[in-house]
């Protein structure tokens, strides 16, 4: 099978691409800078998004669409100009993927999109699964309502649609370095309340499922990937401070993290529990289920 995918060289893409290569699949990757990109004999690099790039054209047959592209959401603040970011990032590159796929002779069976968990808005008290179809009202899930509504679009083709709602990645890239820091100089501690819900998944289950959703014809439509067991912050800090051998005493207040990072503090002073439902259903089996399992991976 050849498998395209945008966002190739990011932290998740990286781990697609080589589970991907390690079972055999033939991968393209789709990028602004393919000199970049070390290709081998079942490796390939594609120019797109520059003026007159024509990427379909060099593709060939195509199996999958893998789509991870867009700007990060990490950062000190979200300023406006880094909200349009965000969102027009998302859009920009879906809308180029719905059109490569439109020129495509062969439409390709499958487009797995990116998404994230996001979507659902934040709670302390609900649990969340793909069955969940209102979208939240914040920031986050109006941008990850609208990705998916453009993605959604490739199934006017005739391509089976995945949007994978990501929970917190977590590896040796990403966001852990950052949570972990605290631990490590020796103040680490609960953030906010402590009672808000970590939703997280190690990258390599994030890879594991990407590949799960293009063998499994039967699914489609949003698919959770979380693992199985979401955390409280408080007990997710925890566990930071155990595998590392560190302690976990200092606590970050929410009226700091407010002060310090404006509305992209809501991500950590709030959260949301979400459950892998779709997965399990269809039989997915969890390389990393546990935390302690993931974090010991990762550092």
């Amino acid at each position: 099978m050849h498998i395209v995918i945008a966002g190739g060289s990011g932290f998740v893409g990286k781990a697609l691409q080589e589970l991907l290569l390690n079972t055999d699949y033939e991968v393209t990757i789709l990028t602004r800078s393919p000199n970049k990109i070390k290709q081998t004999d079942r490796l390939r690099a594609v120019q797109w998004l520059v003026d007159q790039s024509e990427p379909e054209k060099q593709l060939g047959k195509v199996d999958a669409i893998v789509n991870l592209a867009g700007e990060s959401i990490n950062g000190l603040r979200w300023t406006k100009s880094k909200k349009e970011r965000i969102l027009k990032s998302r859009i920009i590159v879906t809308k180029e993927i719905n059109r490569i796929i439109s020129r495509l002779e062969k439409k390709p069976k499958v487009l797995v999109n990116a998404s994230a968990v996001g979507y659902y808005g934040m709670s302390e008290e609900k649990t969340f699964t793909e069955a969940d179809g209102s979208p939240g009202t914040d920031f986050l899930a109006a941008v990850v309502n609208k990705w998916e509504k453009e993605a959604r679009k490739a199934e006017q083709y005739g391509v089976r649609t995945v949007v994978a709602r990501f929970g917190i990645v977590l590896g040796q890239d990403g966001a852990l370095p950052l949570m972990a820091f605290p631990y490590k100089i020796g103040v680490g501690g609960t953030i906010g309340s402590g009672e808000q819900w970590v939703s997280w998944v190690h990258v390599a289950d994030v890879a594991g499922m990407i590949q799960f959703a293009i063998e499994h014809q039967e699914i489609s439509g949003p698919l959770n990937v979380t693992a199985p067991k979401p955390l409280k912050m408080k007990e997710f800090g925890k566990t930071i401070g155990i595998v590392l051998h560190r302690p976990h005493w200092l606590p970050v207040p929410s009226w700091l993290l407010k002060g310090l990072l404006g509305e992209m503090s809501e991500m950590l002073i709030n959260g949301q529990q979400v459950l892998p439902k779709k997965a399990h259903t269809h039989g997915y089996v969890f390389k990393y289920p546990n935390l302690n399992q993931a974090l010991n991976d990762s550092f």
